[in-house]
């Protein structure tokens, strides 16, 4: 059954290549969804697919890219809310 993540990732995660790092995760495990940038200075993405591979996926996000620093991943579990093509990055 397929579930969703939503997570916001602070610290430096921006200008050090973490959406890349994020999409390219996501991608190799079969996740749909989105990364983008926060004002913030945050990132924040909404991912779907198997459970398995979403949690997977959070434990990416907590180690972070190769020239990040994650201080803190907030991740919410939940149904679908709505349907993805692929996983992108939102500029």
């Amino acid at each position: 059954m397929k579930k969703e993540i939503e997570a916001k990732i602070t610290g430096r995660v921006q200008l050090v290549m973490f959406r890349d790092f994020v999409q390219r995760k996501s991608r190799g495990l079969s996740l749909l969804g989105f990364v983008q940038n926060i004002k913030d200075g945050s990132v924040y993405v909404v991912a779907q697919g198997d459970e398995e591979s979403l949690a997977k996926l959070v434990e990416h996000l907590h180690k972070g890219s190769l020239l990040s620093r994650v201080d803190n991943v907030k991740v919410a579990w939940r149904s679908p809310t709505q349907e993805f093509r692929g996983f992108t990055i939102v500029y």
